[in-house]
């Protein structure tokens, strides 16, 4: 066996993750929804998404099929490049199919959840879970049984050294979905929150989730076409490309390339078990996912500190069973090699660690967060500030436990040790993603529990759901970027190897890589010029719309008409996909032309600074972010004066500020940096052959 044959097992074990995935789906269909009342708000999110996702995907549909045109007639791949859009348009299908699958079943879920607070939190909280649960699994499963196909299709029709070149374009394909997905759901989910919260709670006056509020059912839409589908795509991207730098760089390290003398390691010579052990561990990994997700329960009644242990149960239910299978699979194919089992470690633990300080700085359990909320009592200014402060703050830990997976695994197994770090890290994905789209079902449910009228109870443990939800959430992102930075240096790292680029080539002095430098640094800061100001722009439109409304629509502040829903939906769609655009090409237009303009070693300094500045970035927006929401909604508990205070009033002005910070370019600089990466790895040729420098 040349060990990418190991990938039928990965087949396997992701027929196994679908079969799950099919099995909650069925498990929530036959719940019972509630009221008539109830199933038609909830109706009118289902129809939203689906109205979105569907305009989305033929806008998506059309840049898929233009650049896998190209790709099919550029030699990308020494060769081989029909293969390469072959193999880019299997990626870029999954990848939304993924997305279409998981969104649909969080939205479906959101009623059951609701109806099983009116009588149990334990099985409120089962619900939510497993409904985000058909997405994790369907991310890992679809991405796994993608990629394996793929490689063992190509593997037998053109052989292992060509289907490693061109698998790349399963990973743009990935990455572009990825792009799309995030910017744009990032895009409408701030536009349609922010606009909500400024003509509803702060003009009229009136609460969240009020249905007399024209955007609210554009908000809660957008909870899941952001969190879940946006999400989805940006994990589903993570996943993939991790396997894919493990498997090209376990390739130069098999050939025994000496193109840099960053690729001497430990597993040097070793032989074709350096490609079965990524796609092994990553089959373990759906196995330990489909396993712990049946850890996640509680008892009535349960404290935050009882919910959150229930998920937590999951996920470090799962890191323990990978650690022991990793162990097993690499005793069993490279027993003189237990340092590559090493670097899994070191990946798993990265990733809980990320997670817990992510927590540390964005739950109301913790100092900074209460600390940022009193900052509340002296307006607005200080809270934006200190909220600021603690995000820049919480750049601290990550970088250093990033730093210390990278020397670890290096260290352990050269360059190829810390792509398996990141597979590690990512190979519980099927349960860590779980834990965070189930955040918008929760946040679903409370909305409609509220425009419901249900008993206030039901609020009550909505809303415990909800908070946990919050927390989940911003733990999810903060283990997005972390994965994200360790997934795009590997990425990175294979380009360098693709394009021979000698430790004595790569020198800041060289002007050109000085250049390309700077314009990676650059890069992250325009990306999160753009959304942010995309945001702002679409969230001014809903805000006229929903006071036209309010003004022209008779009764319908008084509660005694209905609000147009549906064109405040369309008005939100529209303007995020239009906004998405030009993100989108700065993406992959950029690194090709810094490296046809300036070379293949400048496009290397390019990728590296992007990684560092989009990587610290990334953690600084979305902590701040998620702080500022934790402390409004600790506010909202009762302390500093509680719900219509001058403290709360300064806390919504703040988290408005966030919102765009934590749920769009925040998490979108993940995609950024690793789509950045992959472009240049898919066109690695073409750069060293026709650049300019």
């Amino acid at each position: 066996m040349n060990g990418i044959e190991y990938g039928i097992v990965a087949i396997l074990a992701s027929l196994l993750g679908i079969v799950l995935a099919g099995y909650f789906t069925k498990y929530i269909s036959k719940q019972d929804c509630g009221t008539s009342l109830m199933k038609k708000i909830a109706g009118q999110v289902q129809v939203g998404a689906k109205t979105y996702l569907h305009t989305e995907y033929k806008y998506i549909a059309i840049f898929v099929a233009i650049v896998a045109i190209l790709l099919a007639g550029m030699d990308v791949a020494d060769g081989h490049a029909p293969y390469t859009a072959l193999a880019f348009l299997v990626g870029a299908i999954l990848s939304a199919t993924a997305g279409y699958l998981g969104m649909i079943t969080a939205t479906n879920s959101s009623a059951p959840t609701t109806q099983a607070a009116r009588k149990s939190l334990d099985k409120s909280l089962r619900i939510a879970f497993r409904g985000g649960a058909v997405m994790g699994m369907s991310v890992v499963s679809l991405g796994l049984l993608g990629l394996s196909s793929v490689l063992l299709l190509t593997d037998y029709m053109v052989g292992l050294e060509d289907s490693l070149t061109f698998i790349a374009g399963f990973g743009f394909g990935a990455s572009s979905i990825a792009l799309f997905a995030r910017v744009g759901g990032g895009i409408y989910t701030k536009a349609a929150d922010v606009g909500a919260d400024l003509a509803g709670k702060v003009e009229a006056g009136i609460a969240e989730d009020d249905p007399r509020n024209p955007a609210v059912i554009a908000d809660n839409v957008g909870d899941n076409v952001g969190d879940v589908a946006g999400m989805g795509a940006d994990l589903y991207e993570s996943y993939t490309n991790s396997i894919i730098a493990a498997l090209t760089l376990g390739w130069m390290a098999y050939e025994g390339s000496d193109m840099t003398p960053l690729l001497e390691s430990p597993v040097d010579g070793m032989g074709a078990e350096i490609f079965a052990i990524p796609l092994l561990i990553a089959a373990a990994g759906i196995i330990a996912s489909m396993v712990a997700i049946f850890f996640v329960r509680t008892r009535e009644d349960a404290s935050q500190e009882a919910l959150l242990n229930a998920l937590r149960r999951g996920t470090y239910g799962a890191a323990v069973i990978v650690a022991v299978f990793s162990f097993i699979i690499v005793y069993l194919l490279a027993p003189d090699n237990l340092g590559i089992w090493g670097a899994v470690i070191a990946g798993l633990v990265a990733g809980s660690l990320i997670g817990y300080f992510t927590e540390y700085y964005t739950s109301d359990r913790y100092k900074p967060t209460k600390t940022l909320a009193q900052s509340t009592e002296t307006g607005p200014a200080t809270f934006i500030i200190q909220g600021i402060a603690s995000g820049m703050e919480s750049t601290l830990f990550p970088v250093i436990i990033v730093c210390a997976a990278i020397l670890t695994s290096f260290y352990l197994a050269g360059l190829y040790g810390v792509a398996i770090s990141a597979v590690g890290m990512l190979s519980t994905l099927g349960v860590t993603l779980s834990t965070d789209a189930y955040g918008p079902v929760a946040d679903n449910a409370g909305g409609l529990a509220e425009m419901s009228g249900l008993d206030p109870k039901v609020r009550d443990r909505t809303d415990a759901l909800d908070s946990l939800g919050n927390t989940t959430a911003a733990t999810g992102k903060g283990f997005a970027i972390g994965s994200a930075a360790l997934t795009a240096l590997t990425l990175t790292a294979a380009y360098a190897t693709r394009v021979d680029i000698a430790i004595g080539d790569f020198s800041i002095l060289e002007p050109p890589v000085l250049v390309g430098i700077f314009l990676g640094a650059m890069v992250p800061f325009i990306f999160c010029a753009i959304t942010m100001k995309a945001v702002g722009k679409s969230a001014f439109e809903i805000v006229k719309e929903v006071r036209r409304q309010f003004k022209e629509i008779p009764g319908l502040i008084e509660g005694e008409a209905d609000a147009d829903y549906q064109r405040v939906i369309n008005l939100s769609t529209a303007s995020a996909l239009r906004e998405m655009v030009i993100p989108g090409i700065l993406a992959i237009v950029v690194p090709v032309a810094v490296g046809l303009l300036l070379g293949p070693a400048a496009l290397g300094g390019f990728l590296m600074a992007s990684v560092g500045t989009g990587f610290v970035l990334a953690i600084m927006m979305a902590n701040a972010g998620g702080a500022w929401d934790n402390a409004k909604k600790y506010i909202e508990q009762g302390h500093h004066g509680g719900k219509g205070s001058d403290a709360h009033k300064a806390a919504v002005v703040g988290d408005t500020v966030g919102d765009p910070f934590k749920d769009t370019s925040g998490p979108s600089l993940n995609i950024l940096i690793k789509l950045m990466s992959i472009v240049a790895l898919v066109f690695a040729s073409v750069i060293a052959k026709y650049g300019l420098i």
